[in-house]
């Protein structure tokens, strides 16, 4: 499929040829929630940690003597039914990752791109070649490309300007194409591809 070229002025300056298989494909949304759910499991820290009887601070003596008293038989001041004591089964610090086969992933990333551009929130520009790396240019150039709110940049190899210019922007994300997930791509309101990206993404996923 063409899909317009425009420069930073939001001029069209030419055509490019992406795969039908990537950005005109069948939307699984079953794929985009798994996709999400995968990459929000792999953000979480899981430092969680309670403290289990054995790190309980407390005296390791016997409260009263076993039998006699009258009262229940009691070995530790930590035990889980006192106040102050262990807890039992508490959450202990664990990774929440786990593997998503590839066949998901990338069926995940063609419904999600052919979302973004079925919708008119997804555009290819010529090349990101700022002036400068002031965040006022960027800021100018989003609002020339009608992109104001939440904005995914995506682009090839390092651009130090872009980069820079990008980072002070509260919702605007720069990420490379190599790192472009589902998440980033149906979390921002405006998707702006270099060419460059927008031929990688397109070749690497028809495949």
């Amino acid at each position: 499929m063409l899909v317009d070229v425009v420069d930073l002025n939001n001029q069209k300056v030419g055509e490019i040829d992406l795969a039908d298989r990537v950005f005109a494909a069948e939307v699984n949304e079953a794929l985009l929630y798994e996709a999400v759910r995968h990459y929000q499991a792999g953000q979480r820290a899981g430092t969680h940690k309670t403290k289990e009887r054995g790190s309980v601070a407390g005296s390791g003596k016997k409260l009263w003597k076993q039998k006699g008293t009258g009262r229940a038989r009691m070995g530790s001041i930590r035990s889980p039914i006192w106040r102050h004591g262990g807890t039992v089964h508490g959450p202990v610090p664990r990774d929440y990752s786990y593997k998503l086969p590839r066949k998901m992933i990338v069926g995940a990333l063609r419904s999600a791109l052919t979302v973004k551009l079925r919708d008119g929130e997804l555009k290819v520009i010529q090349s990101f070649a700022l002036t400068d790396h002031k965040t006022k240019t960027m800021r100018d150039t989003l609002g020339r490309l009608e992109a104001k709110r939440k904005v995914l940049l995506v682009d090839n190899g390092e651009n130090r300007n872009l980069d820079l210019s990008s980072r002070n922007l509260q919702g605007v994300t720069l990420v490379p194409s190599r790192d472009v997930s589902v998440y980033h791509l149906l979390g921002h309101d405006r998707v702006l591809l270099s060419q460059d990206a927008a031929a990688k993404l397109s070749e690497a996923l028809a495949r």
